[in-house]
């Protein structure tokens, strides 16, 4: 029997989107370091420019850190009802080839162009035409990856940032993720690939070179996914856009922590990155849910409800730390700790970012 044919996968991104909404909207920004987001205390970087990427500011930091890292940096405060037009600009551009979209945030989605709609059998003809149209009637630049899943094409849209496009062929796949190191691939968090490099896994070449026996007994019951992502494979469907329930981080440590002043610092970094989403998503919860696993793998969680949902920063950090502090001291070392908002409400399309809940 034959086997089915290679799927046609695009992933397109757009270049530091708030940033450069903003830039394209006041000249008098441009070839500046910009952030957005919130310059105070606990203000948090939703996403900035590449001329502030330059000084080491990142998308979830602190405000402050991003300060100090440059002291010339420019914070404008968000406009999300633009930044949803905008998208939805894109979206009708996505729409004239596919309707096989999957969104995954305001600036970045997936499109399965195996069979399309302009009957073109190239799917890199495609993404050059998307990223030219998107270019032409909204200002903006767009990356793109194409490839035969979701996996790679993902990781290839971030190859040649920005405005840049990359194609990993069918028979690609494995040498592509071979030169990578581990930290790069999608679903490999800061505290897994420092796990990994303790193990000697600094590449996607190490990470294939170990069995799958080794990784479920270093990983558990991610170990098939590591296992198939060193090897290029990844059979998930491009799915269209499906109602999310929440959104939430979570992230497990190396070694279990105990101490008071760790554990907060570490929630305090959880929800800052959680912020972030939850803006990128336009996706307002009541609910913020504190999550604990301990070094035995018994989890607890805990929750608070609001009148409202939680539409600032600081209240959802404050709210995380009550219900990490209520539970101190632990009877045990914690191994994970995860924050998320529940009970969605009041955004339209407030399940654009879907699979924000992976580990980072």
């Amino acid at each position: 029997m034959d086997s089915p044919a290679p799927r046609k996968i695009i992933h397109v991104d757009m270049d530091a989107f708030y940033a450069s909404v903003e830039q394209r909207d006041d000249p008098a920004l441009r070839g500046l370091p910009i952030a957005v987001g919130g310059g105070g205390p606990r203000g948090v970087v939703a996403t900035c420019s590449y001329e502030a990427r330059a000084f080491g500011v990142r998308s979830a930091m602190p405000g402050a850190r991003a300060r100090r890292l440059c002291p010339d940096l420019l914070f404008v405060k968000p406009r999300f009802d633009v930044y949803r037009a905008v998208s939805a600009q894109v979206r009708d551009i996505f729409s004239r080839f596919t309707d096989i979209i999957q969104p995954l945030s305001l600036d970045e989605a997936y499109l399965d162009v195996t069979v399309n709609k302009a009957g073109i059998a190239s799917a890199t003809r495609i993404a050059q035409d998307i990223r030219a149209l998107i270019r032409a009637e909204t200002g903006l630049t767009a990356s793109a990856g194409v490839s035969y899943n979701k996996l790679i094409a993902k990781l290839a849209s971030d190859q040649n940032k920005p405005d840049g496009i990359c194609v990993v062929r069918p028979g690609e796949g494995a040498a592509f993720i071979a030169a990578m190191p581990v930290r790069r691939i999608h679903g490999v968090g800061p505290v897994t690939a420092r796990r990994m490099q303790a193990l000697g896994i600094e590449t996607g070449a190490d990470l294939r070179a170990r069995d799958i026996a080794f990784l479920q007994a270093h990983f558990g019951s991610a170990a098939d996914f590591y296992y198939r992502a060193a090897r290029g494979e990844d059979d998930r469907p491009v799915r269209e856009r499906q109602s999310r329930k929440s959104v939430s981080v979570e992230d497990t440590f190396f070694d279990d922590l105990t101490d008071r002043d760790a554990l907060v610092a570490e929630l305090d970094r959880i929800a800052a990155s959680l912020w972030t989403r939850i803006e990128k998503a336009q996706a307002w919860g009541r609910t913020v849910v504190l999550k604990v696993k301990f070094a035995d793998f018994r989890i607890i969680t805990r929750s608070r409800s609001f009148a409202a949902p939680v539409r600032a920063p600081d209240q959802l950090a404050q709210a995380g730390r009550e219900l990490l502090l209520a539970q101190l001291p632990l009877p045990m070392g914690a191994r994970l700790l995860g924050l998320g908002v529940h009970n969605l409400e009041g955004e339209e399309d407030a399940d654009r970012g879907a699979q924000l809940a992976l580990a980072l």
